[in-house]
Formats: structure tokens, sequence, C-alpha cells
């Protein structure tokens, strides 16, 4: 029979401390018994010789410190596991919100998971295709990568999200591939945005989604990612399947880790968040990748929001740290029109190399983006000149370059919120928009790839119009 505690001491905020109890672990469930019959859910928190505090997942609110009794469950925050879980919604606490029936689990694994080992890692080298240009031809996505995408307040990531969540899909492989999707401290309005996106585009039928709301329980929020980690890890390394985990925000995880953190009074580390941010966040970030043996894989794309677009902010810079690069959203194309609005000149992803080339991509595929980052880097040069003299003191080579950049941002950032371009597609493109320069310019680019898609016909054929795109997805 489980032991019930009738020696609470003292409530601050959500955490309720608990005397003289006996053999209770840190993390452990516990069962808050009130007087009127009410049961809540909490966990500890913090444990000091016979002393427990326990954060209380629905408030300390109308707790009765000599009325209320506490159960401790002997056990951490577990999840029920089944392939059924594929084309499901669920809640923080691991319970289903479609309207659907309760899983039947092939196994229940506790949240946390277990660390890979670094001599069973296997390196990621596979192409995984987002059909989005700037990030498959730029800052290219590998599995078992984790690539975040920094963002800020008013820019579509919710968008983009959805849009790489429908597309993405590893070339050239018949093995099973699944989405992860975890939303964290989202509005009603986009939680509802995500699953009617998701039932719509039948891209549900793949996804697993695991979503909470601003007003639910800041301590969810810590426990959702975990969640879509752990069932990801089961789909990956027990049903060989490839599995794409998207997180949004991170940014609000951090915040309920400052909170939780702010009420157990721990000393506070930069701008009020905790000591051991980074700690946590490589407790998440580490279980993506690939292990040796294994068929499946777990690549990551956190979503972060960036407040006051400050890259500085600790939970971008330290994610920064932990990351393989990072693709960065830009206010500044989101004001002239562009979708997706990412800044290709301070996004990296520091794999690209791993995931390109001869039979992953195309063969031409590095020596084109390097060209395209190298005629960019000028045509903002140039952008900037104009701003500062006028267009009319620019050289004719200056004006060259600046069509360039402008015809890149129209033509190659830009498409639509549905356009799903293969990398055939997006590397062609490229070569379009490098057909304004004479074949000497292009000086990072071998002769023999010159030869092949300099103005080639497949090439030509394309259109500067969205509506006249001809590809074959």
């Amino acid at each position: 029979m489980t032991k019930e505690y009738k020696t609470s001491a003292e409530i601050s905020g959500p955490l309720l401390l608990v005397e003289k109890v006996d053999n209770v672990k840190f993390e452990e469930l516990a069962e808050i018994e009130m007087d009127n019959g009410e049961v809540r859910r909490g966990q500890v928190l913090e444990v000091d010789g016979d002393r427990a505090l326990i954060q209380i997942f629905e408030g300390a609110s109308g707790i009765n410190l000599k009325k209320v009794k506490i159960r401790f469950k002997g056990k951490g925050i577990e999840i029920p596991l089944s392939p059924d879980m594929l084309g499901r919604v669920f809640d923080g606490q691991g319970s289903p919100i479609d309207g659907g029936g309760a899983i039947i689990p092939k196994v229940i694994r506790n949240i946390n998971g277990n660390p890979i080992n670094p001599y069973t890692r296997d390196y990621p080298s596979e192409f995984i295709q987002t059909g989005i240009s700037s990030i498959d031809g730029l800052n290219t996505l590998v599995r078992g990568q984790k690539l975040p995408i920094f963002s800020a307040s008013g820019l579509p990531h919710a968008q983009l999200a959805a849009q790489i969540a429908r597309q993405a899909r590893v070339r050239g492989s018949k093995e099973d591939f699944a989405v992860v999707f975890a939303a964290m401290g989202i509005t009603f309005e986009e939680a509802d945005y995500f699953i009617s996106d998701f039932k719509k585009t039948g891209a549900i039928e793949r996804a697993v989604l695991f979503i909470n709301l601003a007003d639910d329980p800041a301590i969810e929020r810590i426990a959702i990612p975990r969640m879509a980690l752990t069932t990801a890890e089961y789909l990956a390394y027990e049903c060989d399947m490839h599995v794409l985990v998207i997180m949004t925000d991170l940014t609000n995880y951090c915040e309920a880790l400052r909170e939780i953190s702010a009420a157990r009074k721990e000393v506070p580390g930069r701008r009020g968040y905790p000591g051991y941010l980074y700690t946590d966040l490589s407790t998440i970030y580490e279980r993506a990748g690939r292990i040796k043996g294994k068929k499946g894989s777990i690549t990551q794309i956190p979503i972060l929001t960036m407040p006051e677009d400050d890259k500085t902010h600790p939970v971008p810079d330290l994610t920064g740290y932990i990351t393989e690069g990072q693709v960065i959203l830009s206010r500044a194309l989101l004001k002239k029109g562009i979708y997706p609005p990412v800044d290709v000149q301070a996004s990296l992803s520091r794999l690209k190399d791993k995931g390109i080339g001869k039979d992953r991509t195309r063969e031409d595929h590095a020596d084109v983006f390097n060209q395209l980052f190298a005629m960019y880097a000028l045509g903002l040069e140039a952008r900037e000149l104009a701003v500062i003299l006028g267009e009319g003191a620019l050289s004719e080579k200056d004006k060259l370059y600046l069509e360039f950049a402008d015809s890149f941002d129209k033509h190659y950032i830009n498409q639509g919120e549905d356009e799903n371009r293969n990398i055939e597609f997006t590397l062609n493109l490229g070569w379009k928009l490098l057909g304004i320069f004479d074949k000497a310019e292009l000086k990072r680019i071998k002769d023999q790839f010159i030869d092949t898609y300099y103005k080639s016909e497949q090439v030509e054929k394309l259109q500067f119009k969205a509506a006249d795109f001809d590809q074959e997805l």
C-alpha cells in the first residue's frame, strides 16, 4: 500500500515542501489529495535528507497544509509507446487530445531516456530534402543533425515549421520517414493552425504531435520535448524509421525553466536563467543522431524566438554552442515580402558538406552554393553602396551584382508556403541566376560543371515567375 504523508510544511507559488519523507527520489511523481477529494499531480524537484520539494502541475492554490495528503508514486514521468502513435495528437502529459482512444503500449519508457554512447554514434551523412531552396541549397540538413531555426516575434517560424514537417523526406530511401512535432507554450490559435494544417495536407498520417498551450502548467513545457524525443527514439531505434523532430518554441521551454528556478530560489545566471541552462539544453539536443548498426535516426530542428531579435540572448547563444549550425530568419527580408525570410549569410549548416555531392544530391552542389554565396555577398555590398552613393555611382559590374542580389532574394530565397522544390530544381535555379554572369566570372565552379550546366537546356527552361516554375517532384 502506498504510504501517505500529512507533513506538508510550506507552500511557495506552485511548490510544496513536505517533511519527514522516506526513500523519495528526484523527479519522482507525486499525488496531492486535498481535503475536498481533489487530486493534483506533482513532481519532486529537490530532495534534502527527509525533505522533498514538489512542483504541483495544477498550482498550489486552495491547498490546506494541515489537511492535504501526499503520496509518492515511486517512478518518474513515463510515456506509453507504440507505432499506433503516428497520426495522433497528445497533450503535455502524453494523453491523447484528438478524440481517439488511448494508446495500447508496446513498451512504457521514462521520458528522460538514456544518453547515446559516443562510441556507438554514426556520423551524419545523408541529405534530407525539405523542399525549401534556402535550406536545401545553401544550409543543407543532414540525417542525424541538429539544425535550429533562430526566429523572432512576428516572423513566420510557425508556417516554416509546418512546411518542413509536410515536405521533409530522405531522398533515395525506401525506409519509413516520420515527424515528431512538439509545441511548447503556444496559443490556442497556433495549436489549431498546426493541427488543422497537418490534417488538411495529410501529413498527420506520418506525424506524432505533442501540444502544450500557454495556459498549461509550466512543468509540462519541460516534459514535452523529452516526451517527443522518447517517442522519436522508439520510432527510430526500435521501428527503424528516419525521424525528424521539430520543437517550437524552445524559448518558452527556457522561460519555464527560469520560472521554476526562481520558485526554488536558486541563484540566477545570465538574465535570470538558471546556471545549468547549457547543461539542460544539451540533454535535449544531444538526443539527436544515428547509431551504428541501427537503420533509424533522429534529426532535430529546434525553433526558438530571440527576444528583441538579440542573437546574444542566452537561449540562442547557448544553443549555437551545442548544435551544428543555425538557420536565421530576417525581419528585413520579411518586410520586403519574402518568404521564408532566411538570412543566408548569417545562417550556417556545419554538416552540409557531409550530405551533398554525387549520389547524395548532385555532383555540382558544393561548387554552386560556394559561387552563389560569393556573388550574393558582392551583391549585398553593391546594395549598400547604392544606398550611400546612389545607384548611378555604381560601376557596370556593381550593377550586375546588385541585379543578381535582387533576383536571388526574389526567386531563390522567396517561394510559396506550399511550394515543394526538389534539389535538382533548386540547383538549376542557382545556375539560372548565375547565368547573368559570363563564364569567366564563375571562378568557384569547376570547368566540367560549367560545361554541363551553364545555360543548359534544363536550366534555361526555368522561368522567374513562381507560377511558371516547371519542376517534377
